[in-house]
């Protein structure tokens, strides 16, 4: 079910334009308006989910699917040989600015150990 309000189901709805570099029933992925690397991808379900906090056991196939279709989007964008990550904030205190499960896809740069 969608959120009337919430920005990330705006764009799974397409009421909101946004770069879409991947879309099927479940997942819409989409390049990142503010990004931190070269390849910034944010993939969702287009389930609303406010974050990990809140799956429950029936989101597990959407999540696996999810992970699988970063594999894919990392080799289209020529990135998955160099190495990319796989990042999802949950809560204010991780990073976390919009309330629907989110995963960015981040990648085309060496990347700094450890984050933030």
């Amino acid at each position: 079910m969608a959120d009337k309000d919430c920005i990330f189901c705006k764009i799974a709805r397409h009421k909101i334009p946004s770069k879409i570099v991947y879309e099927d029933e479940d997942i819409i992925a989409f390049r990142d308006i503010d990004p931190k690397a070269p390849v910034h991808i944010i993939l969702i379900p287009k389930t609303h989910i406010p974050s990990i906090k809140e799956l429950i056991e029936t989101d597990e196939k959407i999540i696996g699917k999810i992970h699988r279709i970063s594999q894919k989007i990392a080799e289209d964008e020529s990135i998955a040989q160099s190495g990319f990550r796989i990042v999802a904030n949950t809560g204010p205190d991780a990073g976390q600015a919009v309330a629907h499960l989110h995963f960015h896809l981040i990648g085309g740069r060496k990347l700094s150990w450890p984050p933030g």
